[in-house]
Formats: C-alpha cells, sequence, structure tokens
C-alpha cells in the first residue's frame, strides 16, 4: 500500500458515510447489505463487514435484531455554554454549569461521602485517602438528561459546616462560589480542561446514549489563594451537545 492510500474498508466506509451525510441513505434507510457492498465495491465479506463495523462505531448506523443495520437519526447539536466561574448571585447548579439564556432546567443528585482516589486526590491537592464529600448530578432540560457531573469537596474544607451537604442546609442548591463564601472561602479561579473519550455503560443508560457513542468530559476545579476546594467531570453526549465558552476578555 502507498502512502497516503486508504485500506479497502475506509473507502467503503467513507464513501456509505457521505451518502449518509448527503442524504442518498436518510435516516431510518437500511444500510446496504453485506452481500450488496461486497457486490457494489467489489470487495470481499471481510472488508463489507470491517466497513459496517467503522460506521456503527462513529454512531452513524445502528443494529436492530432480527431487521439489519440501519442509518441513525443525526441531532442536531445544541450548545451548552459555559461563562467562566462567577455565576449571578444565588445561582444553583444548573445555571452554573450551563451558562445559555434562557436555560431552565432541572437536576437530581445524591451526595455521599468517601476515600478520595489516588487520581481525585492529586486534583484536590489532599492525600490519597482523604475523605471527600461526592455528589452526583443529572442535569436535564425538559426533562432530556443533557449533562452529568460528579463533584467532588474535602472535607478537610467543607466538614462540619451548613454547606458540607451542597444540595442541604441554607445554601442546599447553590452554586460553588457562593457556598464557599459562607464559610469564608473565596473562590478566585477555575480550571477546566475538555477531553473525548466512548462513554461509560451507566452514563449512556442516562444520557439515552447507545454502546459507543462519545461523551464529552470536562475537568473542572474550583481554587481559592491555590487551594482546591472543588473538583467535578461534567460528562456531556457529542452527538446532541457543543460546550461553547464565553470568557470575559480582560
Amino acid at each position: 500500500m502507498t502512502f497516503g492510500e486508504q485500506p479497502a474498508y475506509l473507502r467503503v466506509a467513507s464513501d456509505l458515510r457521505q451518502k449518509i451525510v448527503n442524504g442518498s441513505l436518510p435516516p431510518h434507510t437500511r444500510l446496504p447489505s453485506q452481500a450488496r457492498i461486497r457486490e457494489e465495491y467489489g470487495v470481499s465479506d471481510t472488508v463489507a463487514l470491517e466497513a459496517r463495523k467503522v460506521l456503527m462505531a462513529e454512531g452513524l448506523v445502528e443494529g436492530r435484531s432480527g431487521s439489519g443495520t440501519y442509518v441513525r437519526e443525526r441531532p442536531v447539536p445544541r450548545p451548552i455554554a459555559r461563562s467562566g466561574y462567577r455565576p449571578p448571585s444565588g445561582a444553583n447548579p444548573f445555571r452554573q454549569e450551563q451558562a445559555a439564556d434562557g436555560a431552565r432546567g432541572t437536576w437530581e443528585s445524591s451526595s455521599e461521602q468517601e476515600t478520595a482516589s489516588v487520581e481525585i486526590a492529586a486534583r484536590l491537592g489532599v492525600a490519597a485517602g482523604a475523605r471527600v464529600m461526592r455528589t452526583r448530578y443529572v442535569f436535564r432540560d425538559g426533562g432530556e438528561a443533557m449533562m452529568l457531573s460528579t463533584s467532588w469537596e474535602p472535607l478537610e474544607v467543607t466538614g462540619r459546616t451548613p454547606v458540607m451537604l451542597p444540595e442541604e442546609g441554607p445554601l442546599g442548591g447553590c452554586g460553588v462560589v457562593e457556598r464557599m463564601a459562607a464559610i469564608d472561602v473565596v473562590v478566585d479561579n477555575v480550571s477546566e480542561e475538555v477531553g473525548a473519550r466512548p462513554g461509560l455503560a451507566e452514563e449512556l443508560l442516562l444520557l439515552g446514549g447507545v454502546p459507543g457513542h462519545v461523551v464529552m468530559v470536562v475537568a473542572r476545579t474550583y481554587f481559592a489563594s491555590g487551594r482546591a476546594v472543588e473538583t467535578a467531570d461534567i460528562v456531556v453526549p457529542a452527538d446532541r451537545f457543543r460546550i461553547a465558552y464565553r470568557l470575559p476578555v480582560k
């Protein structure tokens, strides 16, 4: 194979992908059978099978038991806007995570104490095994699950304070910045790293995805005078949403 030449299965997958994108194979249309692909493109059964696997891995088609492989509906991605760490006074977790104008979402949450893993301890700057409060969220917009978030707060900062439980007490449901301010911890910086990976089975079950779907992950950490006071992983289905940043120019 010469430099730059694609393997046969990728050439076949590319042609089928183009037909899906330009509408020649519209949503809910049955993908040509393995035998049809073999005949139309003059390739082996193995190449035809691998081409179908590529399209399935990309989320363009889905298998239906006993029926065949069909083109999936392609949603138009919607923005999830993020605008820095200073939300309006009284901002709730949904407004803090989703800064888009007009967002009127709801969320479910649960909190429990646990020991920090090596990764979370490193992000928080505490010893591995230190006690943290873990809170899991499912954010919904119009009833549709659009985002998951798991946050960790070091109990050496929030333990035995009114804000130890993010969703309970006098500031339950407020954002991290306001909650920390209530215990004289001034959040002055935030870092966010955005990456992508295949969604975990339990994540896709909550988000309504199928195995193989890709999710975007925002690893966010709030700091007060250089000390991490909260870190979180925010998970968003990549096929339905885009993360859009609105950052102030200083």
